[in-house]
């Protein structure tokens, strides 16, 4: 080799090395994106789930509803000794599960509504005036509290009442009625509630087997069908204590009102019934607003209305309502509490509302989950 040669190959040499770009950085970089993709649509998932919160809101009470009308729907199926033994199609016993239900509810409200009609006019009568008898008690409340106190804690605190107050009221005013109005609005959209239930309860073997067909595998199909047959016992269960619970209440509340001497005791009665709807929110809601009006006419009425309000609320919620429930819906009550005061936060409401059936779904699915995780894999089929 000659001197030129062996030059030139040492300066090949030294020349630094052009190295590709590390396989760290590659996967790093792989990583971020798939993260910046996943919160992407995750986002958009929330974004879209929030557009259309109605829509699925109204899904949802048709479920529900249309479990409600499942065991009549079962009871007009079942054989009729004088036709024959024959029983009604699926069909005609639907259709004649929503006219029972309409007939019912129209003989309610007219043998109900005069006299809800007549009370909720006293009410609307009297309501100035127990609005001026409350400001004036709570004026000389706030007085006689604060009298012995220094002039400046007294100054402090009446401006922390004075503020509260008015921030009670202004949210009242802002926010509490134009969402009543609001809901008010969308009163006419719950007509598509019994419509949409009509669908569900038609083809509901036609959406569960349509379900399962998407798990291709075979023990993945078999957990599949126990969890759709565990929702469904749990959410009629739960329909079941709620309809049978709201009705018990307004009935035992209107019968204690009268017998306490309340005033407009059906109204508040039927109330409680509905109240029920809303768990941990409305019956406290109708219990303050029924010892108030009691504690206008005597103290030891609105004593006496609290006490029949807690043994009430103490027998629905540990005698008659477990019964009802039986062993389909095992919620720990802290679970109830947390579920609801996320629910509101979530959905106000509506997610108050939700909020039990969604944590008893919840349940069931991380029950056949962890049942799904622990099982062992089915035996393979011997050779031949």
């Amino acid at each position: 080799m000659s001197a030129e040669s062996r030059v030139r190959a040492d300066s090949e040499d030294a020349r630094p090395e052009v190295r590709a770009p590390s396989s760290w950085r590659l996967v790093a970089l792989s990583t971020s994106a798939q993260i910046l993709l996943a919160l992407t649509l995750l986002f958009a998932g929330l974004w879209i789930l929030h557009k259309i919160a109605t829509v699925l809101l109204l899904l949802a009470l048709a479920i529900l509803f249309s479990y409600m009308v499942a065991p009549l729907v079962a009871l007009f199926r079942r054989p009729i000794g004088w036709f024959g033994g024959r029983s009604l199609g699926l069909l005609p016993a639907i259709w004649a599960a929503y006219l029972s239900l309409t007939a019912v509810a129209a003989l309610a409200i007219w043998l109900v509504w005069p006299a809800l009609n007549a009370q909720f006019g006293e009410l609307r009568a009297q309501l100035p005036d127990y609005v001026v008898r409350i400001q004036t008690s709570w004026k000389t409340w706030k007085a006689g509290q604060t009298r012995m106190m220094p002039r400046g804690a007294r100054a402090m605190i009446e401006d922390l009442v004075d503020q509260a107050s008015s921030g009670a009221i202004g949210y009242i005013h802002k926010d509490l009625l134009p969402r009543v109005a609001g809901w008010l609005l969308a009163l006419p959209w719950l007509i598509l509630v019994p419509i949409f239930a009509f669908f569900f309860l038609k083809d509901a073997e036609l959406f569960r087997q349509r379900a399962l067909k998407l798990l291709l595998e075979r023990r993945l199909r078999w957990r599949g069908d126990l969890f759709f047959e565990e929702v469904s016992r749990t959410l009629a269960a739960y329909i079941r204590a709620l309809v049978a619970g709201c009705l018990v209440v307004a009935t035992l509340s209107t019968v204690g009102f009268l017998a306490i001497g309340i005033p407009y005791p059906m109204l508040f009665g039927v109330a409680a019934g509905l109240f029920e709807f809303l768990p941990l929110v409305g019956p406290l809601v109708i219990a303050l607003i029924v010892v108030a009006v009691a504690g206008m006419q005597a103290l030891s009425k609105a004593i006496l209305v609290a006490g029949f309000l807690l043994l009430l609320r103490i027998a629905e919620d540990y005698v008659i309502y477990p019964r009802l429930v039986g062993r389909e819906l095992p919620l720990h009550p802290m679970a109830v509490i947390l579920a609801i005061l996320c629910g509101a936060e979530l959905g106000g409401v509506a997610g108050v509302f939700l909020a039990v059936p969604t944590l008893a779904i919840l349940t069931v699915a991380f029950r056949h989950w962890r049942a799904h995780q622990n099982a062992a894999p089915p035996p393979r089929p011997s050779a031949a």
